[in-house]
C-alpha cells in the first residue's frame, strides 16, 4: 500500500523558513517523479514543485527562487526547503507522485502570519 506521510509544517512569520519532509513508502521510490501540492481554504490544490526519477525540477511561478525540492532516494524521502516565506503560502501541504497521483496523506499546514 502506497503511503506518504508529510511532516515539518508550522506557525512562521513572514520572511523566515521552513523544510519540510514527505516520506513515502509501498513504492519504489526512486522510479517516480514526485511533486510537492499545496491547498488553501476555497481553493484547488496546486502543484508546488515536481522533481523527477534523474533530479531535474521545476517549480511554479509563485515560488521559484524561493522553494527548493530535493529528494533521498535511499531514505525513500523528498523535502522541501521553503525561505522568504510569505502569507500566500499559508497553505495544507501535501506530496505524491508527480503522475497519476496516489491516495494522498494528511498533509502538513503551514501558516506565515504576523
Amino acid at each position: 500500500q502506497v503511503q506518504f506521510v508529510e511532516s515539518g509544517g508550522g506557525l512562521v512569520q513572514p520572511g523566515e523558513s521552513l523544510r519540510l519532509s514527505c516520506a513515502a513508502s509501498g513504492i519504489i521510490f526512486s522510479i517516480y517523479g514526485m511533486g510537492w501540492y499545496r491547498q488553501s481554504p476555497g481553493k484547488q490544490r496546486e502543484l508546488v514543485a515536481r522533481i523527477n526519477s534523474g533530479g531535474s525540477t521545476f517549480y511554479a511561478d509563485s515560488v521559484k527562487g524561493r522553494f527548493t525540492i530535493s529528494r533521498d532516494n535511499v531514505k525513500n524521502t523528498m523535502y522541501l526547503q521553503m525561505n522568504s516565506l510569505k502569507p500566500e503560502d499559508t497553505a495544507v501541504y501535501y506530496c505524491n507522485k508527480a503522475v497519476t497521483p496516489s491516495s494522498w496523506g494528511q498533509g502538513t499546514q503551514v501558516t506565515v502570519s504576523s
